[in-house]
């Protein structure tokens, strides 16, 4: 499968501004609220329309501003999934799959596919019963299997998970993880939740500000953000502006000290990050004199705040984060970060 957007639209002062190539699978667009996730997804469904460019799908011609094409929706063969799911309020689950397959003519291939994602999404058992008889689970269920009894050749996920406590949020991406590779699908999600796109998507697109920032598989991009927006929202709690001080070496003022490095420093190097669960007291380099300043105890992990001994007044602290059993009963004198996990972070193209 190959999909190609090429889009602008200026909303007032906001403008969407998408450059994406893909090739199939499950990719992740991760960006916080705002910056044109939903946008960009409702523009590839044919809810939006950009001012301009081209969106093509399997070398079918979506949009294009130039040629005057504007397929409908329903001409999309694309599968859309709300943050609210949509359903019709007056109609029983079974009624909602059955809008999923209006286009099937043929009343007894309509009942098979029916059956068919009845059985595979398992919700034969609350078939006949209304929306508002479901938890936020079961709707999503039901939506799901409105959309993949159409046969789409392409899904969008539209924040799946936003409207469901934390422990539903993580049983159901379970649960759609599964149903996603029994039936193949090639999706698109959206999610301002970065643990989500981890653990859902093979790879992931860095949105902030409507454009697209980076593309890469989901490990190499956490592993190499490659500017600050992206390392702010891969989870980076530990950011400074840095500059070049040799072919593996970083300089810090903020921090007060010179980083090593495992990759070779560019000189436009504008900032470094260090994820909090990376530092230790027994690192052999990079290890610098620290102060405590506070602590914070969570659920199964502790966050420690401390700054360098060299740190410029008034800056922030950085965070540690440690499991539980294994908190130092008093600050360690050093702590000290491998040069692998030193984020190089440069100015956005």
């Amino acid at each position: 499968m190959s999909l190609s957007v090429h889009i602008k639209r200026k909303l007032g002062s906001f403008i969407l501004h998408v450059d994406l190539e893909y090739e199939g699978g499950i990719l992740g667009i991760l960006g916080a609220s705002g910056c044109g996730k939903s946008m960009t997804l409702k523009s590839i469904a044919g809810i939006e329309k950009p001012d301009e460019g081209r969106i093509v799908l399997n070398g079918r011609v979506l949009f294009d501003s130039e040629k005057k094409i504007n397929l409908r929706p329903q001409e999309r063969n694309v599968g859309y999934l709300f943050q609210n799911y949509a359903l019709f309020p007056n109609m029983t689950a079974e009624k909602n799959i059955l809008c999923g397959l209006c286009r099937e003519k043929d009343r007894a291939a309509r009942q098979r596919k029916l059956e068919d994602v009845i059985g595979a999404m398992k919700i034969s058992e609350f078939r006949e019963k209304y929306p508002h008889q479901l938890s936020g689970g079961q709707q999503q269920r039901v939506a799901l299997a409105r959309m993949l009894a159409g046969e789409p050749e392409l899904l969008l996920l539209d924040e799946p998970f936003s409207a469901l406590d934390a422990y539903l949020r993580e049983l159901l991406q379970t649960q759609v993880r599964q149903i996603l590779q029994k039936f193949g699908k090639d999706v698109v999600l959206v999610s301002h939740n970065r643990d989500e796109v981890y653990y859902l998507c093979g790879d992931v697109s860095v949105m902030d500000g409507g454009r697209i920032l980076k593309t890469a598989g989901t490990k190499k991009l956490f592993a190499d953000p490659g500017s600050r927006a992206a390392a702010v929202l891969t989870g980076c709690k530990n950011i400074a502006d840095a500059q070049k001080a040799g072919e593996y070496e970083a300089d810090v003022p903020e921090w007060g000290i010179r980083l090593r490095t495992a990759q070779p420093v560019r000189d436009d190097l504008c900032a470094v990050g260090l994820r909090a669960h990376y530092f230790n007291p027994k690192s052999r380099e990079n290890l610098f004199p620290v102060v405590y300043s506070a602590k914070r105890e969570e659920p199964f992990e502790v966050r420690i705040l401390f700054h360098y001994t060299g740190q410029q007044e008034g800056t922030p602290d950085l965070w540690w984060r440690i499991p539980k059993d294994r908190s130092p009963q008093q600050m360690p004198e050093k702590l000290g970060i491998a040069p692998q996990n030193v984020l190089l972070l440069y100015p956005e193209d």
